[in-house]
């Protein structure tokens, strides 16, 4: 077994452990920021601001936890190094053996590690409303927006996530138009983020006769749920609420009354709709439309819930929606975000998932490939979350042609 690299003097700045993650771990940061609130804690007056104090006291656990992890993580490296040490002088291929295992584990727990600080933006801990809207193609398209939101919904539920549905417009054949849900567990927004972007599938067509090979498009959005700790201050007047009665399938699900929300924020121009048909007949008056009018926000919701829970539904999506476009002109990102919506077509999508002539799926960003499609459509996305998250990038972006992409 060959002789191991003596690990750096400070393990803060160890090179494999960070350089996927632009730099250092800032553990001496860390601990200062925890000292500064521990001395501000104890000051008169502290607690009267309570808000005030329980982020601070949110933050300085986040950061112990930091420290924590970071602090076990080395000394499993430096206790796997010195198992290295004793096979070699004892000569021994057995102890080597558990060396081997104790430098995987410690190689994993550092890979924890930098995982963990590309999770560490301010809005990553937040909750996350996923959209997903059908391409051009009709009902080929529609199909396949209605396998991704099966794709993140498994996904949520592998996560443990809690997964509450939104808007859900159902395609005049099959699948779905658009549709939305809440994703709500540790970090749902810091991973799901990496999937905001076009999704192309390549498939030969259940809906067509002459089972020809068909290529599909479907767009997918990510936007961080607002959190109590945030206030977005919105002005009733700025808001316009419409019900209106929901579509449906016709027969046992049509919805004879006014059961759906749209909400409207005019300045902006976002509109954000709630509908999603049950089986019951709604006999109350349920649909809430709110137009909020300085952004041209619109936020629908229909439900065969309440018209009561709708409300709520929709102000929430409506304050998540004003919050997050907030942070896209302060991060002067909302041009690139607003490009990649209006093109859901070939040469702008961020992954390919190909079911013939062969079987593959291949992100475009990082160039991770599966040939297990059915497992990836089934949820198990990690493998393509994680690499984009740690700032795997491929160095020879795919050509112009479909050939090139896959």
């Amino acid at each position: 077994m060959p002789a191991w690299p003596r690990h750096p003097q400070s393990w803060t700045s160890f090179r494999g452990a960070s350089t996927r993650c632009g730099g250092r771990f800032d553990l001496d940061r860390k601990r200062a920021r925890v000292e500064l609130i521990d001395r501000e804690s104890v000051q008169p007056g502290f607690w009267e601001d309570q808000k005030r104090a329980q982020q601070l006291s949110r933050e300085k656990s986040q950061l112990e936890l930091a420290i924590a992890a970071f602090e076990r993580e080395k000394q499993r490296l430096e206790d796997a190094r010195a198992l290295h040490d004793l096979a070699e002088e004892a000569n021994d291929e057995e102890v080597r053996s558990e060396a081997a295992v104790a430098a995987r584990e410690a190689a994993d727990g550092v890979a924890r590690l930098e995982l963990s600080r590309m999770l560490s933006g301010p809005q990553d801990h937040l909750n996350a409303i996923v959209e997903i809207n059908a391409g051009a193609g009709g009902t080929e398209s529609q199909d396949w927006a209605a396998m991704l939101y099966r794709m993140y919904t498994r996904y949520a539920e592998r996560k443990g996530w809690e997964v509450e549905p939104g808007d859900f417009q159902p395609g005049e054949e099959a699948g779905i138009k658009n549709a939305s849900f809440i994703a709500r567990g540790d970090h749902a927004y810091g991973w799901l983020k990496a999937e905001l972007g076009v999704h192309r599938l390549v498939r030969i067509s259940p809906f067509d006769a002459n089972a020809r090979r068909h290529t599909s498009f479907a767009s997918v959005f990510v936007y961080p749920e607002v959190d109590e700790d945030i206030d977005v201050v919105i002005n009733p007047a700025d808001v316009r609420t419409d019900t209106f009665r929901s579509s449906g399938a016709g027969g046992q699900k049509v919805n004879k009354t006014d059961s759906a929300i749209r909400l409207t924020h005019i300045p902006s121009g976002i509109v954000v709709s709630m509908q999603n048909e049950g089986q019951k007949v709604n006999k109350t008056d349920s649909a809430i439309r709110l137009t909020h009018i300085p952004s041209g926000i619109v936020v629908s919701m229909q439900n065969e819930r309440s018209q009561h829970k709708n409300r709520d539904m929709a102000w929430k999506v409506l304050r998540s929606r004003l919050y997050e476009l907030e942070l896209r002109k302060q991060q002067v990102e909302r041009d690139k975000i607003e490009a990649s919506k209006a093109d859901i077509s070939f040469g702008s999508q961020i992954r390919n998932y190909v079911l013939a002539p062969y079987r593959m799926v291949k992100d475009v960003r990082t160039g991770v490939e599966s040939g297990n499609p059915d497992a990836v459509l089934d949820g198990e996305l990690d493998q393509f979350i994680q690499p984009y998250l740690l700032g795997v990038r491929r160095k020879d972006r795919p050509g112009s042609s479909p050939e090139a992409e896959v």
